[in-house]
């Protein structure tokens, strides 16, 4: 999936696809972080809170586990 801004699919969910993606392709590996909020927010020229978004999806749909003061990490399938 390309990320596309004027799409109608809000960019959370665009944003979240395209990681999901890197994490299925293996781009993305277990037991490693995803990038910070501030890297998505710097590739994608998203606000803090689509970021943040994007990411509570994955954590929903399985793909990511939050560690508190550590970061996010992909989680082993």
């Amino acid at each position: 999936m390309e990320y596309d801004p004027l799409a109608p699919v809000p960019r959370y969910r665009q944003i979240a696809e395209i990681l999901r993606g890197r994490i299925e392709a293996g781009e993305l590996e277990p037991n490693r972080p995803i990038p910070s909020e501030t890297a998505i927010q710097q590739e994608f020229g998203v606000a803090r809170e689509t970021a943040r978004k994007a990411v509570a999806l994955l954590r929903e749909d399985g793909y990511v586990v939050t560690v508190p003061g550590l970061g996010t990490y992909v989680r082993k399938r």
